[in-house]
């Protein structure tokens, strides 16, 4: 099986990996892929300034390499039709539609699907202009208690479209930053208890969970800064309730993929499942479409089944006939290293050394004519280790960023810490 991902970021850089140790793969390319990548998947001739949300450019580097099999890992693509056009081109395409993409691509048409299937999520208010934020921040006010208030960009932002805060004119100036760039809001009340990543494969009527997974979103230790595509992640959770994934599955993941079918939009690709562990039971926070970054760096390692024939089968509809999923023991942490600025204005261009190392995820690298490797991007590494528990896999992450070099580098000091010592509790549901 000859295998063609699309995507630039670890996240492409984590599936080339478990790609590679896949049998079945024969022939492995990651377009337009990074300086990492390149080791392990080197793009199609072209394929390195491939423009990833083109669909008929992907579309015929596809054809021209001669895939069997797409596997789209960023969400813009996904939004923008590529797998549509992959699929029309007659190959098999890991990856929702267009419209099935909207689940991630449209907050407010992700609370419509969840509405109609019964997935139990946080009270929302839409605003399409200025004269409805302040209104709606007062129902919001009026029917929660208070702050803190959740204001996010209705699209596609990167997971740096959302604010929140305790400060009502920082959630109105958020709200308005959002509207005259042209987008909609979505305001939300707040929903207590600690988040959980859940990813779900799925061919659009049988749908396999992996391990939950958490991320971490704020820049500094201690969830302080600014809010990230994510600093690091780890899996699975020791402190997750028992039968947290199978229920999951009956209220969310199963309810949500059986609507988008009923609406003719089904859903086939990565269904990722953003929750809060909350008082009242499991909310979701979002949905998104495709694989988490960075908890796919920490969940894939832990998957023993091999990748390629789970995502082939997800693509061609026969997700039924596949084994039950089998797992390694242990734990996975990782890492993210940013380069200095980010996220507002990361400094690119810097030479970073022990790039090569093992563990080491490429995010915003690229190559320059002598070969050496420098930072183009906000996040620049996910540095990954897996351990016999949680402390020994983050004891490893962390002595392998010890082995990285890039002038200013930030990274948090705290991944997984709260887990360690045992720090992070659920709240009984009433």
């Amino acid at each position: 099986m000859r295998v063609l991902v699309i995507g630039s970021g670890a996240r492409e850089h984590a599936l080339c990996v478990a790609l590679q140790s896949d049998p079945a793969v024969s022939a492995l390319a990651c377009a337009p892929g990074n300086a990492g990548t390149r080791a392990v998947a080197p793009p199609p001739a072209g394929g390195e300034v491939l423009a990833v949300a083109d669909p008929v450019a992907v579309a015929d580097l596809a054809r021209g390499w001669g895939a069997d099999l797409v596997v789209v890992g960023p969400e813009v693509p996904l939004v923008a039709g590529v797998a549509d056009a992959v699929r029309e081109a007659g190959i098999a395409c890991f990856g929702p539609s267009a419209q099935a993409a909207q689940l991630e691509g449209s907050k407010s048409f992700a609370k419509h699907v969840m509405t109609a299937a019964g997935v139990p999520t946080a009270r929302s208010w839409p605003v399409g202009g200025p004269a409805e934020l302040e209104t709606a921040l007062d129902e919001v006010a009026a029917a929660t208690g208070g702050a803190p208030y959740v204001v996010k960009d209705d699209g596609l932002a990167a997971g740096k479209g959302v604010v929140v805060t305790p400060d009502r004119e920082a959630a109105a100036a958020h709200g308005r930053a959002v509207l005259e760039a042209g987008g909609a809001v979505l305001i939300e009340e707040y929903l207590d208890g600690p988040e959980v990543s859940l990813f779900a494969v799925t061919d659009g009527t049988t749908v396999l969970p992996l391990v939950p997974a958490q991320d971490h979103k704020r820049r500094d230790d201690g969830d302080g800064g600014p809010n990230t595509g994510g600093m690091g992640a780890y899996a699975p959770l020791p402190w997750a309730p028992p039968g947290l994934v199978e229920e999951v599955l009956a209220t969310v993941l199963q309810p949500t993929v059986d609507e988008m079918a009923r609406r003719g939009e089904t859903f086939r690709g990565l269904l990722y499942a953003g929750l809060a562990l909350t008082s009242r039971g499991v909310r979701v926070v979002e949905f998104n479409a495709r694989f988490g970054d960075p908890e796919t760096q920490v969940v894939l390692p832990l998957l023993e089944t091999p990748l390629g024939g789970l995502l082939h089968a997800a693509a061609t509809g026969t997700l039924a006939e596949h084994p039950p999923l089998r797992w390694h023991e242990g734990s996975a942490v990782t890492v993210v290293v940013a380069a200095p600025g980010y996220p507002e204005r990361p400094r690119t261009g810097d030479p970073i050394t022990g790039a090569d190392g093992e563990g080491v995820l490429h995010a915003g690298t690229a190559l320059t004519a002598d070969g050496s490797v420098v930072s183009a991007g906000g996040r620049v590494l996910a540095v990954t280790a897996v351990g016999a528990d949680l402390a020994a896999a983050r004891q490893a992450a962390y002595e392998r960023v010890a082995g990285v070099r890039l002038a200013d580098a930030h990274w948090r000091t705290d991944i997984a810490l709260a887990a360690v010592e045992g720090r992070i509790s659920v709240l009984e549901a009433d």
